[in-house]
């Protein structure tokens, strides 16, 4: 059992969201079915797609199909199939991306605890010795599980007593004993059972120990009798105590002072170290000898302004059953005032809501170091997400008391969920950083006429917010107030909408506004809040500017990334679907293609200063031992060696994943992207920071202990670049090597550029200007590459793969 089962009427597996409509489709590919399937396909299911994805539109008031049904109106297969490409890298990219937000540390379950306790013998008081050996075990755990012990154990009432142990079923030996005591412990019998004899050994002990009941039996048993109890939970307050006076922070004077509940040192001690160390703590100093002399149960006070009595019983089932059940919270009990109820009677609400009651048990698990607890808590809180309560979780989430893991999933919903908040007054209440967070998205559910229009309509309200604060007292409140009266738009300063709207118009995609004509982007551009209109407006050959936007191609610089908008997506594999059903075979054999990289990738891997900013951090492979990580400042935490090898090794298996591989397979896949989200998977899921991602990316060197602050980066060892052969599909052969002079490549330092040593004329006869981008060519062209390598094979000139070789571009 997980952290999940405090809904167990769900499964345990990822939280599921629009993202899984995506996924279902994510395993189509064109390429990969034969033209006479995708009729039979497109027959009998293009007519129900369409009308799902019609009843799955996102705005009432706008057909987003259609939309981008008039935009590619006039498109080829192959414009139509590269667009599909980009939407499916981006596809695969944000399924490692939710993987990345989901990713926490695993909470122990019960059994795993228990089986530490009986490793560790934490808390132990009574001691069975077996042919010699001593066995420091629990009297409740063995009482509750097996009656053969339970017998045996009652004649030895004493705490700490040896008990002799004499089993009458032959041929059991320290270790299978060891075997049968850790079965009680944890419901989970590891033996060899392949050794002879040893199935019908364990036939004859279950005769003679009887057969336990399921673990979970035993607990819930524990829990709601309170058999064998050797401690008692005491909720106090400081009103408890007769030389203090009432308590300001007392809700109600009625009702009972002191709360008890009671429960058993060895459970408590195993799941949380905070009840560890004070049991511990207890029996260094003496007082649980005494407590044992007089026979009285252990009294474990916790103060109740810290953990309310009100949220007893759900701590103890938590603790007992790894569920995590509000309906056990005792709400008519009179309990002292906690941080939330405080803020939510100021803030005029009537009652708490579930939400709320989760955050502060929240608080309580993190406090007693219960991951178990507090991860039960986050998933009542992100089941409850709403656009009602989005702002007060991400509040809450955002301070430094709060869940960061809550935070990511909040940020995660206002993405999926953007466009219902752009058309509620949730959009105004959000905050500048959250609000860019939000649409710097690439899987922003979302169109960019929508984008746009809120990013517009919430400057106007910090616009008009501005005017208020402005107003002079005297007109506060009265009829000629901007309150009472109101503002219009045409009343609104434009240069000053401009200047509130300068950090969030640049993550406005304008190329990608569709339609292009519609009033909201027109109206825009007249009011000059944006500053440079969208391509298809510039110049003459407006429909190829369109597309250039939209597609990667040859000497393509307009292009812009498109954001992965379900409804786009969908509707695009569609019309594709519809295409290729309606070309003859032999004209798709015709479609001439070939691989290349993207674009960025050969701009980064040209010239480092040219490549254009990126929300990842590059990884620059380095083989000597001269970088350095900057761990001195504090801002990166240092693991131990250890830690760093199990995570390099994490990240190895989340590599070779079947989503990873998928989304590495990718036409257009962004793989310094999907590398970083892989890794801040690993990082998250180990409880560390995510800029622990920069050791893993520096992993090799990290481990040979070279960590110090680097003052100047030196000078690099001259590397050797040996051209791969490029291969095309259905591309023509690539043309005779010619003559080429000496270069080496030496770059003076890691982020420098590449030296210029050859001449411009080689650029022009090189088949690099064939391939590689235009954009590409004029950052660095072939007379600033510098290679050497002599041993090269004459078939192997001038044959650089560029990148991956994995993407595709078609002329």
């Amino acid at each position: 059992m997980g952290a999940n089962a405090s809904s167990p009427d769900k499964p345990p597996a990822v939280t599921t969201s629009k993202s899984s409509t995506l996924t279902r489709h994510l395993g189509l590919h064109l390429d990969d079915v034969p033209v006479r399937e995708k009729k039979k396909k497109m027959s009998k299911l293009a007519t129900l797609r369409r009308k799902l994805i019609r009843v799955r539109r996102h705005s009432r008031s706008f057909d987003h199909a259609k939309a981008i049904r008039e935009l590619t109106s006039n498109w080829t297969v192959r414009e139509l199939h590269a667009l599909v490409q980009e939407y499916q890298a981006t596809a695969g990219l944000k399924e490692l991306s939710l993987l990345a937000t989901l990713a926490r540390p695993v909470a122990m379950a019960f059994r795993e605890d228990l089986s530490n306790l009986y490793d560790y013998k934490f808390c132990t008081d009574v001691d069975l010795i077996f042919r010699g050996a001593c066995f420091p075990v629990h009297r409740v755990i063995l009482c509750i599980r097996c009656p053969f012990f339970r017998d045996l154990l009652a004649r030895y009432p004493r705490y700490g007593a040896q008990i002799p142990v004499e089993i009458k079923t032959q041929g059991v030996d320290q270790s299978m004993f060891s075997c049968l005591l850790r079965y009680l412990y944890t419901g989970d019998f590891i033996c060899d059972n392949s050794r002879p004899g040893n199935r019908k050994l364990l036939a004859h002990l279950a005769d003679e120990f009887g057969t336990p009941n399921v673990l979970e039996h035993d607990m819930r048993t524990l829990l709601e009798t309170g058999d064998y109890s050797d401690a008692v939970l005491v909720f106090t307050s400081d009103s408890d105590y007769p030389d203090s006076g009432p308590s300001e922070a007392t809700c109600s004077s009625m009702g009972l002072k002191k709360h008890e509940l009671r429960c058993h040192k060895a459970i408590l001690a195993a799941r949380s170290p905070f009840f560890r160390n004070l049991l511990l703590r207890r029996a260094r100093s003496g007082e649980e000898l005494t407590e044992q002399a007089l026979q009285t149960p252990t009294r474990i006070v916790l103060d109740e302004s810290v953990i309310p009595k009100q949220y007893a019983r759900v701590l103890v089932q938590a603790v007992y059953l790894d569920n995590v059940d509000l309906s056990c919270i005792v709400r008519s009990s009179s309990s002292v005032c906690s941080l939330s109820e405080v803020q939510a009677i100021v803030a005029g609400k009537g009652h708490m809501t579930h939400a709320d009651e989760a955050m502060e048990i929240y608080q309580i698990g993190q406090f007693l170091d219960f991951p178990m607890l507090s991860q039960g808590c986050e998933d009542i809180i992100v089941d409850s997400l709403s656009q009602e309560n989005l702002m007060s979780i991400l509040a809450w989430s955002s301070e430094p008391h709060g869940s960061q893991w809550v935070h990511r999933q909040a940020l995660q919903y206002l993405r999926e969920e953007f466009l219902q908040i752009a058309h509620s007054p949730v959009l105004y209440e959000l905050s500048k950083e959250y609000l860019i967070a939000a649409i710097s998205s690439d899987f922003l559910q979302s169109g960019e006429l929508d984008v746009l229009n809120a990013v517009i309509k919430w400057g106007e309200h910090q616009l008009v917010k501005r005017m208020e604060e402005r107003e002079p007292n005297l007109l506060t409140h009265t009829a000629h107030s901007v309150t009472k009266k109101g503002v219009k738009r045409r009343d609104l300063n434009d240069v000053e909408l401009r200047e509130i709207l300068s950090e969030l118009l640049p993550y406005v995609r304008m190329d990608h506004v569709i339609p292009p004509n519609h009033d909201v982007i027109n109206n825009a551009i007249k009011r000059g809040l944006v500053s440079t209109p969208p391509s298809h407006m510039l110049g003459d050959e407006v429909g190829i500017n369109r597309i250039n936007a939209w597609v990667r191609g040859k000497n393509n610089g307009m292009f812009v990334k498109p954001r992965l908008f379900v409804p786009y997506y969908e509707e695009a594999k569609s019309l594709l679907e519809e295409q290729v059903s309606q070309v003859q075979e032999n004209d798709l054999t015709r479609m001439r293609m070939f691989q290349m990289s993207s674009i960025p990738d050969t701009l980064y891997m040209v010239d480092g200063n040219s490549c254009p900013p990126s929300p990842y951090p590059i990884h620059i492979p380095i083989s000597s031992s001269s970088f350095t990580v900057d761990i001195i400042a504090g801002t990166i935490p240092v693991p131990d060696s250890a830690t760093v090898g199990a995570m390099s090794k994490r990240e190895q298996e989340l590599q070779q994943s079947r989503l990873a591989r998928k989304a590495y397979s990718m036409p257009f896949c962004d793989r310094r992207a999907i590398g970083h989200q892989l890794q801040l998977q690993v990082v998250r899921e180990f409880g560390l920071p995510d800029s622990t991602v920069e050791v893993l990316q520096h992993e090799p060197t990290y481990r040979r202990g070279d960590i110090r602050r680097m003052e100047s980066p030196p000078a690099l060892e001259p590397m050797r670049i040996r051209a791969m052969p490029l291969v095309h599909k259905h591309s023509p052969p690539l043309l005779p090597a010619t003559p080429r002079p000496s270069r080496s490549y030496s770059p003076p330092s890691a982020y420098s550029t590449v030296e210029k040593e050859s001449k411009s004329s080689n650029c022009s006869d090189s088949v690099l200007s064939d391939i590689m981008p235009d954009i590409a060519m004029a950052t660095a062209s072939l007379n600033q590459v510098s290679m050497q390598d002599d041993d090269l094979p004459p078939e192997m000139e001038m044959k650089l793969d560029l990148g991956d070789g994995n993407h595709t571009m078609y002329i």
